[in-house]
């Protein structure tokens, strides 16, 4: 099941109830995206449209466990260690074309935006959990000398102290 995005936004306390629906009715007129119109009129930041966005994909999206599939060695190698903690994913497989990655709903619009500039093939994205996300990261891309902390601010994009 699917909330749709300006729902969401309501559910986050991010705009009213009548807020979307003046945004819908613009929206009908002009056909315009609803988080456009919410960044414009409401002064949304982007950042939330984003999160709402992730959350709403991370609701229709595969779960996938990355620990209970075989990974393709030579996906492992679209990315370094770094980026693969840094942006909170995992590349899983490829096949016609299109890479399959992993993330958690937390990093998912990290990892989305990474891989928009970064890779050129079409790639679509499961989700796991947080912890899951962890423990394949660990196995995939272990990255010496990484602390909990580290791996939490990475994790939860929260800046450094």
């Amino acid at each position: 099941m699917s909330i749709r995005l300006g729902e969401l936004l309501v559910l986050q306390g991010v705009l009213t109830s009548e807020q979307q629906g003046e945004i819908l009715e613009i929206q009908r007129e002009s056909g315009r995206p609803f988080g456009l119109i919410a960044e414009e009129r409401f002064h949304v930041d982007p950042s939330a449209i984003e999160q709402a966005w992730a959350a709403q994909y991370a609701m229709i999206a595969q779960r996938i466990d990355p620990a209970d599939i075989e990974i393709q060695e030579d996906v492992l190698g679209l990315v370094s260690k770094r980026q693969a903690w840094q942006f909170g994913f995992i590349p899983v497989a490829s096949h016609d074309d299109e890479i399959q990655m992993v993330a958690s709903r937390e990093t998912l619009a990290r990892a989305l935006r990474f891989v928009g500039w970064r890779i050129s093939e079409l790639c679509t994205f499961a989700i796991c959990d947080l912890d899951c996300l962890r423990r394949g990261l660990e196995t995939h891309y272990p990255l010496p000398g990484a602390d909990v902390e580290l791996v939490d601010r990475f994790m939860k994009n929260r800046p450094a102290a």
